[in-house]
């Protein structure tokens, strides 16, 4: 499958009031060929604007976006592919299922308004209902599935006319914790043994870390960093970004006077420090909770980073206890796992590794 390249793309829309306002502001990436790419970020960042600017749906103000070395859309050079012959597939947040058809015709209809023959169409609708894991529901009456089902027929529709880029908008968000969780899993394997070049759509961030090749985090219409799950999700470079993806304590803080550490509210914490940071009056130091050791033995050698505190509030999740911890009057939260919950109001030690701590300015 071709890679999809979307340089400086732009598209402005009128307010209510009359004002523009930039959906999409000068938005660049590329999905290499046979990736996933996920567009991830708060309602109204611009990631489904940008989506249907590479399906047609929408018109950008300026920019390019390219399928392969096919230019559909230059603002410079003029040109503008219709939707329909982009070769594109859309699936959508709403299963978009017609309630008066069949399995076999909902799935079929991207080849019959395409003029394939009967044959055609009924050896295609097999092949991608065997990839769907939907064999045999091809007379069963559209309406009668269960969620998850109807969104396996939305995704075999637009797959079976063999598109040579798949896009996603918020495919599963309609579904319940479960059923969106086994979907997820099933929609990368078959994405990654079909070798097709995705890009996928949510604001669900777990989504985004396990379904994705590359992630790109989007706010007020611009990309604010890209890179793989791992990448971002441990080594964020912005404060936006950080808190965004995940849980993540975010302490305040300055540089030490000896410049090895930052003096927080309560105590000096000691990490790598990048170079950018050096000259800084305002950091802010960076860590996970499941990074965050809680020590219960007040005899154990404490060490750099220790601070004593004291429990404000614990409470089970099933895999893991929640610690949300006092530490001179900041709040921080640890993840413990095989530890049950502790008494509110008992003396602890928490410990932040220096090495798991992250130094950012902004």
């Amino acid at each position: 499958m071709p890679e999809v390249k979307v340089t400086n793309l732009v598209k402005h829309f009128r307010s209510e009031r009359g004002s523009t306002v930039n959906a999409v502001d000068n938005v660049s990436f590329t999905v290499p060929s046979d990736n996933i790419m996920t567009l991830l970020g708060p309602s109204g960042c611009g990631k489904t604007t940008t989506l249907r600017c590479i399906s047609g749906l929408e018109k950008p103000d300026d920019g390019e976006i390219a399928i392969g070395d096919r230019l559909i859309f230059s603002s410079k050079d003029g040109i503008y592919v219709p939707p329909e012959e982009r070769g594109v597939g859309m699936v959508f947040q709403t299963f978009a299922i017609w309630p008066h058809m069949k399995v076999f015709d909902n799935i079929a209809f991207p080849l019959k308004i395409r003029g394939y023959s009967r044959e055609e169409m009924r050896e295609r609708v097999k092949k991608v209902l065997e990839l769907v894991r939907l064999s045999g529901l091809e007379e069963r009456p559209a309406v009668q599935l269960s969620g998850g089902q109807q969104q396996r027929v939305a995704l075999a529709r637009a797959l079976v006319y063999e598109p040579s880029v798949l896009l996603l908008d918020e495919p599963l968000s309609n579904l319940d914790a479960k059923v969106r969780e086994s979907l997820r899993r099933e929609l990368r394997e078959l994405l990654k043994r079909q070798k097709i070049t995705a890009i996928y759509v949510t604001h669900d961030q777990m989504e985004a870390l396990t379904i994705s090749d590359m992630v790109a985090v989007m706010n007020s219409g611009k990309i604010i960093e890209v890179g793989t799950p791992t990448k971002l999700y441990r080594e964020p470079t912005t404060r936006f970004v950080a808190e965004f993806l995940g849980s993540m304590n975010i302490m305040r803080g300055k540089m030490s006077a000896d410049m090895r550490g930052i003096e927080t509210s309560f105590g000096v914490i000691h990490c790598e420090l990048p170079v950018s940071t050096k000259n800084s009056n305002e950091v802010y130091v960076c860590i996970r909770p499941e990074e965050v050791r809680v020590l219960l033995d007040h005899s154990t050698p404490r060490g750099s980073n220790t601070f004593k505190a004291r429990v404000a509030s614990s409470y089970f999740e099933g895999e893991r206890t929640i610690v949300e911890a006092d530490v001179n009057g900041l709040r921080l939260r640890a993840h413990l796992f095989n530890v049950p919950p502790l008494a509110t109001n008992q003396e602890i030690y928490i410990n932040l590794p220096p090495e798991k701590c992250r130094v950012l300015q902004d």
